[in-house]
């Protein structure tokens, strides 16, 4: 069986944190390559586990199907909340928000599907607002689909990628387990979130939904 992640000792994020990021001071010192299963550790979850490039577990989401929850919570591997996620109420197009922790309050980013009534005339997917006002926003392109996007700011730089993981021993794994390479100047969680909201969005028919519609 081809192995999702080289290490199987879950170790706790060395302080990283992402105060700050209601003011969209998002922070990463280097390129960070994730490799993001599709999948809950948990039994009878639906979700996300997350792998650093040397197997170390740093992100989970698991929401329980039978549950009729309309947000999502990102945490790291010993569980504490890092960001949830919300659908909008009463939002006329697909919008969800982003919040830090478990605020309930004031959100600090927002991703609105993009409404393309020309259907497959370009890439654009999404579009992310932050709260702050410090930037015009960024936009997703690409395929969720083939696990094929690329997030950018307003001047066009590259902020984050999705992409199909290589396969190992000529073994693919498929679209249930890709890479997410999140660059300088965007908190990787920050990425995991844009993730999440694609699946919701995007994911295939007969995928789970972690938020119920």
């Amino acid at each position: 069986m081809t192995k999702v992640h080289p290490n199987t000792v879950v170790l706790e994020l060395d302080g990283r944190s992402i105060s700050g990021f209601d003011e969209c001071q998002y922070s990463a010192a280097a390129v960070e390559t994730l490799t993001v299963w599709r999948k809950s550790l948990l039994f009878n979850c639906n979700g996300f586990t997350v792998f650093d490039s040397k197997g170390n577990l740093v992100f989970r989401v698991d929401n329980y199907s039978s549950t009729s929850t309309r947000e999502v919570v990102l945490m790291d591997s010993a569980g504490k909340p890092l960001l949830t996620v919300r659908r909008k109420k009463l939002s006329v197009t697909d919008e969800w928000l982003v919040y830090n922790g478990e605020e309930t309050r004031k959100h600090c980013l927002s991703i609105k599907k993009h409404m393309n009534i020309l259907h497959y005339s370009n890439s654009v997917l999404a579009h992310l607002s932050p709260c702050s006002g410090g930037s015009t926003g960024y936009t997703v392109e690409g395929s969720y689909s083939q696990r094929s996007c690329m997030v950018y700011d307003e001047r066009r730089r590259l902020l984050a990628e999705i992409r199909p993981k290589e396969s190992v021993g000529g073994v693919g794994f498929g679209g249930d387990v890709f890479r997410l390479v999140v660059q300088p100047g965007l908190d990787s969680a920050v990425a995991m979130a844009i993730v999440i909201l694609l699946e919701q969005m995007f994911g295939s028919r007969g995928s789970f939904s972690l938020i119920r519609r």
